[in-house]
């Protein structure tokens, strides 16, 4: 590891006399992260007032702007999962990992993100079960323990927002300068710009829209490289692929790879980063206000089909995208096509996330790197959305609801769920230009991001399924797992590299080691803690604060199923059902994709032969396609009555109108479930 952190840093101290010529020009940057994205913008804001005309979705409405009433189709819901997880990061982050272990890489950064998405399906229902009015995680916290376990909780989303902006904006940043040689601080500044004027209008009901449309252009580009990648003569086929893959190992062995092949999941370097990536994104979806959000607006019976379908889906996107440009990027540097010819990509570039760029430019040209710079802009846009309505959702309902004005109104909530728009915007750009000019880049905050965002997990995930966690235990234990990581992640950095600086604490051991510290340490403080003084919560207890504002009530029917209008035995039946197969699938996709999988393949040190790796890749290429239905065609198909609704309100039916007979709160039509909560 000492080997690589002295590469990496005279690949820094080289970049700048070898880096590449951008492929395109700045005007093009300009277009594509300003333009593109103000027309964007603009053309949900169009859609969001077509709802409001067409099906009455009033998105001045609290309720409308924040949670979608509570009824969001699983089509909808799958697509707006994968466009969670659709990083910049996930498609250059997963490229590098593949660049510097080999097939290893992108597999472990997809198992790294699968099964939490699918947990989260548990946690989405049991929310949906205990709490249905709830609009943020924390509203949860402060009515369990309180205000001080609330402030505190708040300051750990927060964090986890932040960074995970950060990371976005980062990567993003660097790759739209390295092709269009655009400033790296304008395009830092003006990705969100987009993002702040479609979400300040349509809130949460626009970013599903958004990225719906954004993730169906991504994967439909990936989907472009999978079949474009076999048409150049360079490649062929997979199986010529597999050969230049195998030379590349020859060339440049990997020194903790089994016989240093890139062909093999026998990486220790692979298995560090699985281990680091699986807890940092458990942290970065448990405590991300912005999947709770989402889970929010989901109806009950789509909550757990949408974040299952939707995980399960996601994971081709860095398996196959990551493995096939890291395999043409090893495979073809020796080569002329290469941009860098004659040398090799520096270690900047590779921790920059410059591997997918370079395989799209080696298999389309200039076509290839467009393709990169729209497919970057649309991941980080649509991720930005998410996070930008998570922030703003907790200084809206968080700080002020909570905090400055109690009796807020619905247009008090709104006003500053604007203004908590516009501030994240600006300030998650000004966090990243200050982390770009310390010298910190999208390999460094991949690595250190499960630092800061896993103290959260388990006491989290106890306040939601754990009745006995005490308010002392929930206060104390992500505390003092936040400084125990943090002291052990700072600590082996200097015990390692002698030193405790940006290039010592990037290292991927002292990363590991503070990840699974912060993650795991949480759980004997909690439990020791409880043991002193443990609670008996009475779920039931959730529902005694209306969080709720007043929402339409034929919206509010379908936000809460055909099974809650039948019978309550009927309704109880069927949520518990739904908790039953989410905590079934959790189980299944974690012993899934990271025991049964890759597990046996690590220890029999097995080197891929010809005909595996083409089934590798074949498989996943697949995979991909697959996703690329879930994300593209399935949500117009389960969401069809709304669209027939919508062109039917075009041609001139009368829109569904709020009356005030049909304004009702949530909590009455959903009494039908309060036993639910006795378990």
């Amino acid at each position: 590891m000492t080997a690589k952190l002295a590469a990496r840093a005279a690949g820094s101290a080289a970049s700048s006399s070898e880096a590449l010529s951008p492929p395109l020009s700045q005007a093009v940057g300009y277009i594509v992260v300003l333009v593109i994205g103000l027309i964007i913008a603009f053309c949900m804001v169009f859609v969001t007032r077509l709802l409001k005309k067409t099906v009455g979705e009033d998105n001045q409405k609290t309720e409308v702007f924040m949670t979608a009433n509570r009824s969001v189709t699983r089509g909808l819901t799958s697509s707006a999962v994968v466009s969670s997880w659709l990083w910049s990061t996930a498609m250059l982050g997963s490229s590098f990992v593949g660049y510097d272990y080999g097939v290893a890489g992108p597999f472990w950064f997809a198992a790294g993100c699968s099964p939490m998405i699918v947990f989260f399906a548990l946690l989405g229902i049991s929310c949906k079960r205990k709490i249905p009015e709830a609009h943020t995680l924390l509203e949860i916290v402060r009515i369990r323990y309180g205000k001080l376990a609330h402030v505190i909780y708040m300051i750990l989303c927060l964090l986890n927002n932040l960074f995970a902006c950060a990371n976005m904006l980062l990567g993003a940043s660097a790759v739209i300068t390295s092709m269009t040689g655009m400033h790296i601080i304008a395009a830092t500044f003006l990705l969100p710009v987009g993002v702040a004027l479609y979400t300040f209008v349509g809130g949460i009901k626009a970013t599903f829209l958004t990225d719906y449309f954004h993730t169906f252009t991504i994967v439909i580009i990936l989907c472009f490289l999978t079949a474009k990648t076999f048409t150049i003569d360079e490649i062929d086929s997979v199986g010529h692929l597999y050969d230049l893959v195998k030379a590349a190992g020859a060339r440049h062995p990997v020194a903790d790879n089994h016989d240093g092949s890139y062909l093999t999941m026998a990486s220790k370097g692979g298995i560090l980063f699985g281990i680091l990536h699986i807890c940092a994104n458990f942290g970065l979806v448990i405590m991300d206000t912005s999947f709770f959000i989402k889970a929010f607006a989901a109806s009950p019976s789509s909550v757990v089909p949408g974040y299952v379908i939707g995980g399960l889906a996601y994971f081709a996107i860095p398996w196959a995208g990551g493995t096939l440009a890291s395999s043409i990027v090893l495979g073809l540097e020796p080569d002329s096509i290469f941009p860098t010819y004659p040398r090799r990509m520096t270690a900047t570039e590779v921790s920059n996330g410059l591997v997918l760029p370079y395989a799209f430019m080696i298999v389309a040209g200039k076509g290839g790197a467009a393709c990169v710079l729209l497919i970057t802009f649309m991941a980080v846009t649509s991720t930005l959305s998410a996070q930008v309505i998570a922030v703003s959702s907790i200084i809206s309902f968080d700080m002020y609801r909570t905090w400055v004005n109690p009796q807020a109104t619905d247009g008090d909530v709104i006003r500053w769920s604007h203004y908590g728009v516009v501030f994240f915007a600006i300030f998650a750009a000004a966090f990243s230009t200050m982390l770009h000019y310390v010298g910190v880049d999208l390999g460094w905050t991949l690595y250190m991001l499960g630092v800061i965002t896993c103290p959260g997990i388990f006491p989290t995930t106890f306040t939601i399924l754990w009745k006995r966690q005490s308010r002392m235990a929930a206060i104390v234990a992500p505390v003092l797992g936040f400084f125990t990581g943090l002291a052990v992640w700072l600590g082996t950095a200097h015990a390692l590299f002698g030193e405790v600086t940006i290039k010592s604490t990037g290292g991927i051991v002292p990363c590991v080691w503070g990840t699974v510290t912060s993650t795991f340490s949480p759980i004997p403080y909690s439990l020791i803690i409880t043991a002193f003084n443990p609670q008996n919560y009475d779920w039931a207890d959730f529902r005694k604060e209306r969080l709720a504002f007043e929402v339409d009530a034929t919206a509010t029917r379908d936000a809460l199923t055909e099974e809650l209008e039948t019978a309550d035995v009927h309704a109880q039946t069927n949520l518990k059902r739904w908790g039953r197969i989410a905590a079934y699938w959790s189980i299944a996709t974690f012993l899934g994709h990271w025991v049964l999988w890759p597990l046996p393949m690590y220890a029999a040190h097995y080197i891929f032969s010809k005909s595996f790796y083409i089934a590798w890749l074949v498989v996943a290429i697949i995979w991909l396609w697959g996703t690329l239905f879930v994300v593209g065609f399935y949500p117009l198909i389960d969401g069809r009555a709304q669209i027939i609704a919508v062109w039917k309100g075009m041609r001139g039916s009368p829109p569904r109108r709020e009356s005030s007979t049909e304004s009702v709160n949530v909590v009455e039509t959903s009494a039908e479930t309060k036993e639910v909560d006795e378990r």
